[in-house]
C-alpha cells in the first residue's frame, strides 16, 4: 500500500466540528440529530452539511476559530500519523469537515499529513454567512480519492481508506483496503475489517504491512 486516505471528524477526531461550532450559538443539539440521520444514511449528505451550516449565520470568526481550538485528535492519532510518514506512506484528510479546523487540530497535536481536501465556511463582515463552500459538499470521496491517487501516481488498489460514516462509503467502497473506524450500522457491512481504536488501527496497518 503507498496511500491512506482518512474520514476526520468520527476518526482521526472524536469531535465533531458543526457541533462545536454550534455550542457558541446554542444550536447544538439540533446540528448533532441533522448529523446523525447523515450518518446513517437517512438524508443525503449534502443536504445535511448545508442545513448545519446555515445555522451558524453570524456567529463571529473569533468564535469560529474558538470553536476550531477544541477540535483534538483522537488517543493515538499521532502515533499512526507519525508511522506512517516513517514508511513513506501519502496520507490525505477527506472530509466534509473544515479545512481551518483540521488544520488546528493538527498543528496542536504536532502531527501533519501529505494533503487535506475539506470543505470552508465564508466569512463576511468578520461573521459566517451560513453558507459553505468546497469540494466535498456535492462531490464525494471516492471521485476525491481518484484525484489524489492520480497526482501521486498511484493505483485504488494500493489506497487503504479508513472512515466510520455514510459520506465515507464511497471511498470504502473503492479502496484497495476498506477500514471502518467503530463504523455506524450502515457503513459496516461496506467495510473490510473494523477498529474500534487507534491502537487496533495500527496493529492493522503493522499486519497488513503498511507500516
Amino acid at each position: 500500500m503507498t496511500l491512506l486516505a482518512f474520514d476526520f471528524d468520527g476518526t482521526l477526531s472524536d469531535s465533531e466540528m458543526t457541533v462545536l461550532l454550534g455550542e457558541k450559538l446554542g444550536v447544538a443539539d439540533r446540528m448533532d440529530e441533522i448529523t446523525e440521520q447523515a450518518m446513517n444514511d437517512e438524508i443525503a449528505y449534502a443536504e445535511s452539511l448545508r442545513n448545519r451550516c446555515a445555522l451558524l449565520e453570524g456567529l463571529s470568526e473569533a468564535e469560529a476559530q474558538a470553536a476550531f481550538d477544541e477540535v483534538t485528535l483522537r488517543p493515538g492519532t499521532p502515533r499512526v500519523l507519525e508511522s506512517l510518514a516513517e514508511a513513506g506512506i501519502y496520507t490525505v484528510i477527506l472530509t466534509g469537515g473544515f479545512k481551518r479546523g483540521v488544520e488546528t487540530a493538527l498543528e496542536s497535536a504536532g502531527v501533519d499529513v501529505d494533503a487535506v481536501v475539506a470543505n470552508r465556511l465564508p466569512l463576511e463582515n468578520g461573521e459566517l454567512t451560513g453558507e459553505v463552500e468546497g469540494p466535498l459538499i456535492e462531490g464525494t470521496k471516492d471521485n476525491a480519492l481518484d484525484v489524489v491517487t492520480a497526482v501521486v501516481g498511484t493505483d485504488m488498489s494500493q489506497t487503504v481508506a479508513v472512515g466510520d460514516g455514510a459520506n465515507d462509503l464511497p471511498m470504502l467502497e473503492v479502496a484497495g483496503l476498506s477500514v471502518g473506524f467503530a463504523p455506524k450500522p450502515a457503513v459496516e457491512p461496506s467495510c473490510d475489517v473494523v477498529v474500534e481504536s487507534m491502537g487496533e488501527l495500527y496493529d492493522l496497518l503493522e499486519r497488513e504491512a503498511v507500516l
